[in-house]
């Protein structure tokens, strides 16, 4: 599986679970790194499922989340048992053929499997080693297990959002995982760049929380400069009225976003909505009767179809966008003409439309080559081709229970 881009000829043993190492590796793999997920039939990746069931097994369930094959496109696949002797060594003979590792567990997994930074320098003076912990490698926290939305609460985040009246408020998407791996490939290219200019490998220590802070900087910087906190205001905005979410016509849950940021576009959009909007004057009229504006906006919105009146507004200067939704992202005409959704066939889910990389290097975006491969896919192809085990070999490991194709219950297990 090969792809003549910008990062052909590099390799990355993906030894990260979820959402945000696997998303970090991805984008490496989009750009043509050989990136090779390594995963037992007891641990497979989590995002798999939380955990096997025989019939979940039978059922083939391993191979069906989405959210998996969303994150682990371009990849190809091992199965290694690394608390087995074998499977370690194995996984060290791989880490020697490779420029980078990159993984997310908690501070204590790789010391306790005997892999840890010191111990792949030995193997490999100058590998990369990209470690993604939510808190980071060190702190009273290093070894804290922690999740997308464990992360979204450390970082302040939901302080920030939702109404006055309420709680604060979770996006509930696991923004520490999407940030997190974006923040990982940004830091896996830069290890990599200084790796080809000096020889030099290093352990990058890359904290979740910290990345998502930057979502949270509004707040994090008033409090900083005045002491005081940033309050939750929804879609109120203390400057610019009208500024908010207001319901469409379409049958569909349509939305639109209107903001008017100066008495021009403000004139503009009293004359399209005449004379609903007639008894609202200036700015700071506007701003002290901002629910009363807010409920009649709406009411002459509810009455429009949502693209049109989206055209109407940005043909008049007005800022306005309609919402998109899952629903309506893959008729979306902006993606459709950039060639956006790649669809893609694969094993046991059949074609499904994946997300091309939001970068590209000339006019086309970055292809999907193969879709997230199965677990243990590659066995023959890396360990046999790359690391020359005989047919034999795999055998014998096969039956120990280091390399498979499928997914075990915990030994033990029922």
């Amino acid at each position: 599986m090969t792809s003549p881009a910008a990062l052909s000829g590099i390799r990355i043993v993906d030894l990260s679970m979820g959402w945000a190492g696997p998303l970090a590796c991805r984008h490496l793999a989009d750009m043509g790194a050989d990136v090779i997920k390594v995963e037992s039939c007891e641990r497979f990746d989590w995002w798999r499922s939380w955990e096997a069931t025989p019939q979940w097994i039978a059922d083939d369930g391993a191979e069906k989340s989405v959210a998996f094959n969303m994150v682990n496109r371009n990849k190809r696949a091992i199965t290694l048992d690394l608390e087995h002797t074998q499977g370690r060594h194995l996984l060290l003979e791989l880490v020697r053929t490779a420029h980078a590792v990159v993984e997310n567990f908690s501070g204590g997994v790789l010391p306790k499997l005997n892999i840890s930074y010191e111990v792949l320098q030995a193997v490999k003076p100058d590998i990369v080693l990209v470690s993604m912990p939510a808190f980071g490698s060190t702190g009273p926290w290093a070894n804290f297990r922690a999740y997308g939305s464990t992360v979204e609460h450390s970082s302040g985040l939901p302080h920030l959002n939702g109404y006055p009246e309420d709680p604060p408020t979770m996006q509930h998407v696991a923004y520490g995982d999407a940030v997190g791996g974006l923040t990982g490939a940004s830091a896996l290219l830069t290890a990599l760049r200084h790796q080809a200019r000096t020889g030099q490998g290093q352990f990058v220590d890359l904290s979740q929380v910290e990345a998502l802070h930057a979502l949270a900087s509004h707040g994090i910087l008033e409090f900083g400069a005045n002491r005081r906190p940033w309050p939750r205001q929804g879609n109120f905005s203390p400057q610019f009225a009208p500024h908010g979410v207001y319901p469409c016509a379409d049958a569909n849950d349509t939305w639109i976003v209107i903001q008017v940021l100066d008495d021009i576009q403000w004139a503009s959009l009293q004359r399209l909505a005449s004379p609903t909007l007639n008894a609202f004057g200036d700015i700071s009229e506007r701003l002290a009767a901002v629910g009363e504006l807010d409920a009649a906006l709406g009411s002459w919105t509810r009455n429009q179809a949502g693209r049109e009146l989206m055209h109407r507004l940005q043909g008049a200067g007005i800022p306005a966008a309609v919402t998109n939704s899952a629903a309506t992202l893959l008729d979306d005409e902006q993606l459709q003409a950039r060639g956006f959704w790649q669809y893609v066939s694969r094993a046991f889910v059949g074609e499904q439309p994946g997300p091309s990389a939001p970068y590209r290097i000339g006019a086309q975006p970055l292809p999907i080559v193969a879709p997230a491969p199965t677990l243990g896919q590659h066995n023959q192809e890396v360990l046999g081709g790359i690391l020359g085990l005989t047919a034999q070999d795999l055998d014998r490991l096969s039956e120990l229970g280091v390399i498979g194709t499928r997914p075990r219950m915990p030994s033990g297990g029922n």
